[in-house]
Protein backbone atom coordinates (compact mmCIF):
# COMPACT_ATOMS: atom_id res chain seq x y z
CA UNK A 1 0.00 0.00 0.00
CA UNK A 2 1.60 3.28 -0.94
CA UNK A 3 1.95 6.55 1.04
CA UNK A 4 -1.61 8.22 -0.33
CA UNK A 5 -3.63 4.92 -0.12
CA UNK A 6 -2.61 4.61 3.31
CA UNK A 7 -3.03 7.71 3.80
CA UNK A 8 -6.23 7.33 2.53
CA UNK A 9 -7.35 4.54 4.78
CA UNK A 10 -6.34 6.66 7.89
CA UNK A 11 -8.70 9.33 6.76
CA UNK A 12 -11.49 6.80 6.47
CA UNK A 13 -11.06 4.76 10.02
CA UNK A 14 -11.02 8.13 11.66
CA UNK A 15 -13.99 9.44 9.88
CA UNK A 16 -16.15 6.65 10.21
CA UNK A 17 -15.37 6.36 14.54
CA UNK A 18 -14.43 9.75 15.51
CA UNK A 19 -16.90 11.75 12.61
CA UNK A 20 -19.93 11.47 14.36
CA UNK A 21 -18.63 13.13 17.66
CA UNK A 22 -17.47 16.05 15.41
CA UNK A 23 -20.34 16.80 13.29
CA UNK A 24 -22.08 17.01 15.95
CA UNK A 25 -19.76 18.61 18.52
CA UNK A 26 -22.45 21.59 18.66
CA UNK A 27 -25.22 19.25 19.89
CA UNK A 28 -27.16 19.83 16.48
CA UNK A 29 -28.07 16.33 14.44
CA UNK A 30 -26.80 17.71 10.65
CA UNK A 31 -28.13 14.20 9.63
CA UNK A 32 -29.30 15.33 6.37
CA UNK A 33 -25.82 15.50 5.41
CA UNK A 34 -24.95 12.00 5.80
CA UNK A 35 -23.93 9.44 3.99
CA UNK A 36 -23.06 6.82 6.66
CA UNK A 37 -26.23 4.91 6.32
CA UNK A 38 -26.15 3.95 2.38
CA UNK A 39 -25.44 0.37 3.57
CA UNK A 40 -28.70 0.62 4.77
CA UNK A 41 -30.88 -0.06 1.81
CA UNK A 42 -34.41 -0.97 2.49
CA UNK A 43 -36.65 -3.06 0.42
CA UNK A 44 -39.53 -1.39 0.79
CA UNK A 45 -42.13 -4.16 1.24
CA UNK A 46 -45.55 -3.49 1.73
CA UNK A 47 -47.21 -3.72 4.20
CA UNK A 48 -44.17 -3.64 5.97
CA UNK A 49 -44.87 -1.32 9.06
CA UNK A 50 -44.17 -4.10 11.51
CA UNK A 51 -46.36 -6.62 9.95
CA UNK A 52 -45.50 -8.42 6.33
CA UNK A 53 -48.21 -10.58 5.10
CA UNK A 54 -46.18 -13.44 5.89
CA UNK A 55 -46.20 -12.20 9.50
CA UNK A 56 -49.75 -11.79 9.34
CA UNK A 57 -50.88 -15.36 7.78
CA UNK A 58 -48.68 -16.50 10.32
CA UNK A 59 -50.71 -14.74 13.30
CA UNK A 60 -53.68 -15.88 11.60
CA UNK A 61 -52.90 -19.61 10.89
CA UNK A 62 -51.63 -19.53 14.83
CA UNK A 63 -55.34 -18.51 15.67
CA UNK A 64 -57.31 -20.55 13.41
CA UNK A 65 -55.46 -23.74 15.06
CA UNK A 66 -55.83 -22.01 18.20
CA UNK A 67 -51.99 -22.48 19.19
CA UNK A 68 -50.90 -21.08 21.97
CA UNK A 69 -50.05 -18.45 23.37
CA UNK A 70 -51.44 -16.77 20.29
CA UNK A 71 -55.15 -17.85 21.00
CA UNK A 72 -55.26 -16.74 24.98
CA UNK A 73 -53.72 -13.34 24.13
CA UNK A 74 -56.37 -13.03 20.68
CA UNK A 75 -59.41 -13.44 23.20
CA UNK A 76 -57.59 -10.46 25.43
CA UNK A 77 -57.47 -8.40 22.42
CA UNK A 78 -61.04 -8.48 21.20
CA UNK A 79 -62.15 -7.66 24.40
CA UNK A 80 -60.49 -4.18 24.14
CA UNK A 81 -62.63 -1.51 23.58
CA UNK A 82 -60.50 0.61 21.36
CA UNK A 83 -60.34 -2.71 19.38
CA UNK A 84 -64.01 -3.27 18.26
CA UNK A 85 -65.68 -2.35 15.32
CA UNK A 86 -68.39 -0.32 17.12
CA UNK A 87 -65.56 2.04 19.27
CA UNK A 88 -67.43 5.38 19.53
CA UNK A 89 -65.21 8.42 18.09
CA UNK A 90 -64.29 10.82 21.06
CA UNK A 91 -63.02 13.13 18.99
CA UNK A 92 -61.61 14.81 16.74
CA UNK A 93 -60.21 18.10 17.49
CA UNK A 94 -58.82 20.54 15.73
CA UNK A 95 -55.60 21.04 18.06
CA UNK A 96 -54.18 18.29 20.17
CA UNK A 97 -51.91 18.23 23.21
CA UNK A 98 -50.51 16.77 26.13
CA UNK A 99 -50.21 19.38 27.75
CA UNK A 100 -50.68 22.83 28.39
CA UNK A 101 -53.88 24.96 26.93
CA UNK A 102 -55.01 21.78 24.97
CA UNK A 103 -54.40 19.23 27.15
CA UNK A 104 -58.16 17.97 27.77
CA UNK A 105 -57.81 16.51 24.14
CA UNK A 106 -54.90 13.75 25.39
CA UNK A 107 -56.69 11.57 27.04
CA UNK A 108 -59.39 11.40 24.47
CA UNK A 109 -57.49 11.76 21.19
CA UNK A 110 -55.31 9.14 22.34
CA UNK A 111 -57.60 6.56 22.55
CA UNK A 112 -58.66 7.62 19.18
CA UNK A 113 -55.62 6.99 17.71
CA UNK A 114 -55.75 3.38 19.68
CA UNK A 115 -58.63 2.43 18.11
CA UNK A 116 -57.14 3.74 14.45
CA UNK A 117 -54.58 1.05 15.02
CA UNK A 118 -56.23 -1.51 16.90
CA UNK A 119 -59.15 -1.89 14.35
CA UNK A 120 -56.40 -2.26 11.61
CA UNK A 121 -54.92 -4.88 13.30
CA UNK A 122 -58.20 -6.58 13.97
CA UNK A 123 -58.84 -6.29 10.54
CA UNK A 124 -55.21 -8.13 9.47
CA UNK A 125 -55.50 -10.63 11.83
CA UNK A 126 -59.80 -11.47 10.64
CA UNK A 127 -60.08 -9.59 7.58
CA UNK A 128 -63.73 -8.19 8.47
CA UNK A 129 -63.99 -5.32 6.38
CA UNK A 130 -66.23 -3.49 10.09
CA UNK A 131 -62.88 -3.26 11.15
CA UNK A 132 -60.95 -2.35 8.25
CA UNK A 133 -63.75 0.55 7.52
CA UNK A 134 -63.71 1.91 11.38
CA UNK A 135 -60.59 2.20 10.85
CA UNK A 136 -60.37 4.58 8.02
CA UNK A 137 -63.39 6.24 9.16
CA UNK A 138 -61.50 7.65 12.41
CA UNK A 139 -58.46 7.82 10.39
CA UNK A 140 -60.38 9.97 7.85
CA UNK A 141 -62.11 12.17 10.41
CA UNK A 142 -59.44 13.59 12.25
CA UNK A 143 -57.94 14.51 8.74
CA UNK A 144 -60.44 16.22 8.11
CA UNK A 145 -59.90 18.51 11.29
CA UNK A 146 -56.45 18.36 12.63
CA UNK A 147 -54.22 21.35 12.54
CA UNK A 148 -51.73 21.07 15.54
CA UNK A 149 -50.34 19.80 18.16
CA UNK A 150 -49.72 22.04 21.05
CA UNK A 151 -47.70 22.08 24.44
CA UNK A 152 -44.09 21.49 25.76
CA UNK A 153 -44.41 17.67 24.46
CA UNK A 154 -45.48 18.10 21.11
CA UNK A 155 -42.16 16.02 19.78
CA UNK A 156 -43.21 12.89 22.35
CA UNK A 157 -47.09 13.25 20.87
CA UNK A 158 -45.82 13.08 17.81
CA UNK A 159 -44.06 10.16 18.19
CA UNK A 160 -46.16 8.00 20.19
CA UNK A 161 -49.23 8.63 18.19
CA UNK A 162 -47.92 9.10 14.90
CA UNK A 163 -47.64 5.40 14.17
CA UNK A 164 -50.59 4.23 15.03
CA UNK A 165 -52.00 6.27 11.85
CA UNK A 166 -49.16 5.14 9.75
CA UNK A 167 -49.33 1.55 10.96
CA UNK A 168 -53.00 1.45 9.66
CA UNK A 169 -52.72 3.46 6.26
CA UNK A 170 -49.89 1.28 5.39
CA UNK A 171 -52.11 -1.61 6.35
CA UNK A 172 -55.62 -0.72 4.84
CA UNK A 173 -53.76 0.60 1.84
CA UNK A 174 -52.11 -2.64 1.03
CA UNK A 175 -55.29 -4.88 1.91
CA UNK A 176 -58.07 -3.18 1.94
CA UNK A 177 -59.34 -2.61 -2.07
CA UNK A 178 -62.58 -0.14 -0.36
CA UNK A 179 -59.74 2.51 0.98
CA UNK A 180 -59.51 5.11 -2.14
CA UNK A 181 -56.96 7.14 -3.60
CA UNK A 182 -58.83 10.23 -2.33
CA UNK A 183 -58.47 8.46 0.96
CA UNK A 184 -55.44 7.53 1.17
CA UNK A 185 -54.30 11.21 0.46
CA UNK A 186 -56.20 13.21 2.86
CA UNK A 187 -54.79 10.78 5.79
CA UNK A 188 -51.09 11.53 4.18
CA UNK A 189 -51.67 14.91 3.90
CA UNK A 190 -52.44 14.93 7.67
CA UNK A 191 -49.21 12.84 8.29
CA UNK A 192 -47.34 15.01 6.41
CA UNK A 193 -48.84 18.76 7.48
CA UNK A 194 -49.49 17.92 11.28
CA UNK A 195 -47.06 15.22 12.40
CA UNK A 196 -43.60 14.91 10.13
CA UNK A 197 -42.92 19.30 10.96
CA UNK A 198 -42.73 18.55 14.59
CA UNK A 199 -40.63 15.12 13.99
CA UNK A 200 -38.25 17.27 11.50
CA UNK A 201 -38.13 20.23 14.31
CA UNK A 202 -37.06 17.64 16.83
CA UNK A 203 -34.27 16.61 15.20
CA UNK A 204 -33.22 20.01 13.77
CA UNK A 205 -32.75 21.30 17.45
CA UNK A 206 -30.35 20.68 19.87
CA UNK A 207 -31.11 18.12 22.11
CA UNK A 208 -33.16 18.74 25.23
CA UNK A 209 -35.35 15.60 26.57
CA UNK A 210 -34.76 12.31 28.00
CA UNK A 211 -34.03 9.57 25.60
CA UNK A 212 -37.23 8.17 24.85
CA UNK A 213 -38.35 11.01 23.07
CA UNK A 214 -36.22 10.71 20.20
CA UNK A 215 -36.64 6.83 19.90
CA UNK A 216 -40.35 7.59 19.45
CA UNK A 217 -39.88 10.17 17.14
CA UNK A 218 -37.48 7.80 14.94
CA UNK A 219 -40.22 5.22 15.65
CA UNK A 220 -42.74 6.98 14.05
CA UNK A 221 -40.55 8.82 11.62
CA UNK A 222 -39.44 5.43 10.10
CA UNK A 223 -42.45 4.12 9.92
CA UNK A 224 -43.46 7.11 7.66
CA UNK A 225 -40.48 6.39 5.50
CA UNK A 226 -42.06 3.08 4.63
CA UNK A 227 -45.54 3.77 3.95
CA UNK A 228 -44.15 6.72 1.68
CA UNK A 229 -41.37 4.91 0.12
CA UNK A 230 -38.80 7.49 1.17
CA UNK A 231 -35.52 5.47 0.86
CA UNK A 232 -33.66 8.89 2.21
CA UNK A 233 -36.10 9.86 4.81
CA UNK A 234 -35.41 6.19 6.42
CA UNK A 235 -31.55 6.60 5.83
CA UNK A 236 -31.77 9.79 7.44
CA UNK A 237 -33.64 8.10 10.95
CA UNK A 238 -31.24 5.22 10.73
CA UNK A 239 -28.21 7.91 10.57
CA UNK A 240 -29.76 9.64 13.53
CA UNK A 241 -30.67 6.17 15.36
CA UNK A 242 -26.57 4.84 14.82
CA UNK A 243 -24.64 8.32 15.16
CA UNK A 244 -26.88 11.08 16.12
CA UNK A 245 -26.32 13.32 19.11
CA UNK A 246 -28.89 12.80 20.94
CA UNK A 247 -30.52 10.53 24.48
CA UNK A 248 -32.83 8.59 22.34
CA UNK A 249 -30.09 7.02 20.12
CA UNK A 250 -28.60 3.99 20.41
CA UNK A 251 -25.24 4.58 21.89
CA UNK A 252 -26.03 7.18 23.98
CA UNK A 253 -29.34 5.14 25.63
CA UNK A 254 -27.86 1.92 26.57
CA UNK A 255 -24.31 1.93 28.11
CA UNK A 256 -21.88 -0.61 25.97
CA UNK A 257 -20.71 -1.95 29.20
CA UNK A 258 -22.91 -2.92 31.72
CA UNK A 259 -26.34 -2.40 29.68
CA UNK A 260 -27.68 -0.04 32.16
CA UNK A 261 -29.87 2.81 30.45
CA UNK A 262 -29.67 6.93 30.27
CA UNK A 263 -32.83 6.61 32.16
CA UNK A 264 -32.15 4.10 34.37
CA UNK A 265 -31.59 6.48 37.35
CA UNK A 266 -34.74 8.30 36.22
CA UNK A 267 -37.52 5.68 36.91
CA UNK A 268 -37.95 2.33 35.40
CA UNK A 269 -40.94 3.17 33.13
CA UNK A 270 -39.92 5.67 31.61
CA UNK A 271 -36.63 2.99 30.77
CA UNK A 272 -39.00 0.50 29.63
CA UNK A 273 -40.77 3.00 27.31
CA UNK A 274 -37.31 4.12 25.80
CA UNK A 275 -36.46 0.09 25.28
CA UNK A 276 -39.83 -0.50 23.76
CA UNK A 277 -39.38 2.24 20.91
CA UNK A 278 -35.61 0.62 20.66
CA UNK A 279 -37.06 -2.60 19.83
CA UNK A 280 -39.68 -1.56 17.23
CA UNK A 281 -37.05 0.75 15.39
CA UNK A 282 -35.01 -2.14 14.88
CA UNK A 283 -38.35 -4.79 14.22
CA UNK A 284 -39.54 -1.77 11.68
CA UNK A 285 -36.29 -1.78 9.68
CA UNK A 286 -35.61 -5.94 9.91
CA UNK A 287 -38.57 -5.94 7.86
CA UNK A 288 -37.06 -3.88 5.45
CA UNK A 289 -34.02 -5.85 5.10
CA UNK A 290 -31.80 -4.00 7.73
CA UNK A 291 -30.55 -5.90 10.75
CA UNK A 292 -30.23 -2.52 13.39
CA UNK A 293 -30.75 -5.22 16.56
CA UNK A 294 -27.08 -6.13 16.15
CA UNK A 295 -25.79 -2.54 16.19
CA UNK A 296 -23.17 -1.79 18.74
CA UNK A 297 -22.38 -5.70 19.38
CA UNK A 298 -26.48 -6.51 20.66
CA UNK A 299 -26.95 -3.05 22.44
CA UNK A 300 -30.52 -3.77 22.54
CA UNK A 301 -30.30 -6.89 24.18
CA UNK A 302 -27.59 -5.55 26.36
CA UNK A 303 -30.11 -2.82 27.54
CA UNK A 304 -33.43 -5.07 28.00
CA UNK A 305 -31.25 -7.80 30.74
CA UNK A 306 -29.81 -5.24 32.20
CA UNK A 307 -33.38 -3.28 33.02
CA UNK A 308 -35.20 -6.55 33.71
CA UNK A 309 -32.82 -8.54 35.68
CA UNK A 310 -32.78 -5.45 38.17
CA UNK A 311 -36.72 -5.62 38.24
CA UNK A 312 -36.79 -9.22 38.70
CA UNK A 313 -34.40 -8.35 41.85
CA UNK A 314 -31.31 -9.03 41.23
CA UNK A 315 -28.31 -6.85 41.47
CA UNK A 316 -26.53 -4.52 38.73
CA UNK A 317 -24.04 -2.08 38.63
CA UNK A 318 -24.86 1.44 38.39
CA UNK A 319 -22.64 4.46 37.54
CA UNK A 320 -23.71 8.66 37.57
CA UNK A 321 -24.81 8.82 33.57
CA UNK A 322 -23.07 11.80 31.70
CA UNK A 323 -25.74 12.71 29.36
CA UNK A 324 -25.79 14.98 25.75
CA UNK A 325 -27.94 17.25 27.61
CA UNK A 326 -26.14 18.00 30.81
CA UNK A 327 -29.47 18.33 32.44
CA UNK A 328 -30.09 14.99 33.60
CA UNK A 329 -26.19 13.85 35.20
CA UNK A 330 -27.33 14.02 38.81
CA UNK A 331 -29.14 10.74 39.21
CA UNK A 332 -26.28 8.90 41.84
CA UNK A 333 -28.22 5.46 42.28
CA UNK A 334 -30.47 3.60 40.42
CA UNK A 335 -33.91 4.43 40.50
CA UNK A 336 -36.56 2.11 42.48
CA UNK A 337 -38.70 4.11 44.21
CA UNK A 338 -41.19 7.21 42.29
CA UNK A 339 -43.27 9.63 43.39
CA UNK A 340 -47.11 9.22 43.14
CA UNK A 341 -49.80 11.53 42.13
CA UNK A 342 -50.69 12.14 45.83
CA UNK A 343 -47.42 12.93 46.78
CA UNK A 344 -46.75 9.53 48.04
CA UNK A 345 -44.28 6.70 47.30
CA UNK A 346 -44.68 4.02 45.12
CA UNK A 347 -42.40 1.17 44.87
CA UNK A 348 -41.61 0.59 40.84
CA UNK A 349 -39.24 -1.74 40.97
CA UNK A 350 -40.50 -4.70 39.67
CA UNK A 351 -43.93 -3.11 38.95
CA UNK A 352 -43.50 -1.39 36.35
CA UNK A 353 -43.70 -4.13 33.84
CA UNK A 354 -44.89 -2.89 29.79
CA UNK A 355 -45.78 -4.98 27.16
CA UNK A 356 -42.20 -4.53 25.30
CA UNK A 357 -40.59 -7.62 25.92
CA UNK A 358 -41.63 -10.79 23.18
CA UNK A 359 -40.77 -8.15 19.70
CA UNK A 360 -37.24 -8.05 21.02
CA UNK A 361 -36.71 -12.02 22.59
CA UNK A 362 -38.46 -13.22 19.57
CA UNK A 363 -35.15 -11.51 17.40
CA UNK A 364 -32.99 -12.30 19.80
CA UNK A 365 -33.80 -16.01 20.94
CA UNK A 366 -35.98 -17.30 18.14
CA UNK A 367 -34.48 -15.20 15.28
CA UNK A 368 -30.78 -16.00 16.09
CA UNK A 369 -30.79 -18.12 18.92
CA UNK A 370 -28.93 -16.15 21.33
CA UNK A 371 -29.38 -15.63 25.40
CA UNK A 372 -31.71 -13.63 27.08
CA UNK A 373 -32.03 -15.53 30.42
CA UNK A 374 -33.59 -12.49 32.66
CA UNK A 375 -35.85 -11.87 29.79
CA UNK A 376 -37.14 -15.27 29.54
CA UNK A 377 -37.79 -15.50 33.15
CA UNK A 378 -40.05 -12.71 33.12
CA UNK A 379 -41.88 -14.32 30.55
CA UNK A 380 -42.14 -17.28 32.48
CA UNK A 381 -45.27 -15.35 34.53
CA UNK A 382 -45.77 -11.60 32.57
CA UNK A 383 -47.11 -12.19 29.37
CA UNK A 384 -48.05 -8.86 27.77
CA UNK A 385 -52.24 -9.91 27.52
CA UNK A 386 -52.76 -6.15 28.30
CA UNK A 387 -52.66 -3.07 26.03
CA UNK A 388 -50.44 -0.31 26.32
CA UNK A 389 -50.64 3.21 24.18
CA UNK A 390 -46.92 3.99 23.98
CA UNK A 391 -46.32 0.03 22.25
CA UNK A 392 -47.82 -2.08 20.01
CA UNK A 393 -48.47 -4.67 22.86
CA UNK A 394 -49.87 -8.00 22.48
CA UNK A 395 -46.34 -9.73 22.16
CA UNK A 396 -47.56 -13.38 22.20
CA UNK A 397 -49.93 -12.59 19.17
CA UNK A 398 -47.81 -10.12 17.42
CA UNK A 399 -44.71 -10.60 17.72
CA UNK A 400 -44.02 -14.44 18.27
CA UNK A 401 -42.13 -16.41 16.65
CA UNK A 402 -42.32 -13.49 13.54
CA UNK A 403 -39.31 -14.70 10.37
Amino acid sequence: MNLINKLSFIFLWLFLFTGCKAEFENGVSDIDSWDMADEFEPTMVHPGVLHTNEDCEHIRQMIEEQKEPYYTTYQELIKEPKASAEYSIQGPFEIIARDGTYANTKGKAESDFDAIYLNAVMWMITQDPAHAQRSLELMLAYAEVLKDIDGNDTALMAGLEGIKIVYALEMLSHTYDKISETDIQKVNDMLRNVFLPVWEEFYNTNPYTNGNWGLHVTKSYMAAAILWDDVDMYKKCVNFYLYGNDNGTISHYIDGDTGQCQESGRDQQHTILGLGALSAICELAWKQGNDLYSAYENRVLLGYEYTVKYNLGYDVPFKTWTDVTGKYCKWDVISKETKDKNGGVDTERGNCWQPVFYMVYNHYVNRKGLSMPYTAELLGTYQELEYDGGHPSYGPLLFNDLK
